[in-house]
C-alpha cells in the first residue's frame, strides 16, 4: 500500500468535515442575507365590492383594508384609541416632564432623589475589586 493510498481517505474526511464546519459558519460564500420570518404579513383578500359605482383609488394613496399586522391586532382588540379619563389627564400634567438625563442621575450613589437605604447605599459606595479578599459576615 502506497503513502498516498494511506492518506487520501483520511485526508477526504477532513476536507469534507471542513466543508461541514465551513457551511455553519457566517462569513464566506454561504453568507447571504435572509428574509425575515416574522416581518411576514398577510395581504388583504382580493374581494368584488358590493357598489359597483366606486370611484377608483388615487395613485400613491394607501390601500383602505391594509396595514400592519399591529395596527390591525391594536384594531381588533381594543378598537382603536380612546380619549384619556380626566384621571389621566390630571395624573399625567402633575407629573410634568422627566429631565433629560434621569436615569444616569438616578444611579449616581450621591443623588438624594430615590431612597436606597443603607444597604444598597453601602454596596454602591464599596470599592471595586476581584471579589479574592471577599469574606461573610454572619452578624451575632
Amino acid at each position: 500500500m502506497t503513502k498516498f493510498a494511506r492518506i487520501a481517505p483520511r485526508f477526504a474526511i477532513l476536507a469534507g468535515l471542513g466543508a461541514m464546519t465551513a457551511a455553519c459558519g457566517s462569513g464566506g460564500l454561504l453568507n447571504r442575507d435572509r428574509p425575515d420570518e416574522f416581518a411576514v404579513q398577510r395581504q388583504a383578500p382580493l374581494v368584488v365590492p358590493p357598489d359597483f359605482n366606486l370611484v377608483p383609488p388615487q395613485p400613491g394613496a394607501p390601500r383602505p383594508a391594509e396595514g400592519s399586522a399591529a395596527q390591525q391586532s391594536l384594531e381588533a382588540l381594543f378598537g382603536g384609541p380612546q380619549a384619556r379619563s380626566t384621571v389621566e389627564t390630571n395624573v399625567l400634567e402633575r407629573a410634568g416632564t422627566a429631565l433629560p438625563g434621569i436615569r444616569s442621575a438616578v444611579g449616581d450613589p450621591e443623588t438624594a432623589t430615590v431612597a436606597k437605604g443603607t444597604v444598597t447605599r453601602d454596596i454602591i459606595a464599596a470599592p471595586e475589586g476581584d471579589g479574592a479578599s471577599a469574606a461573610a459576615v454572619i452578624p451575632g
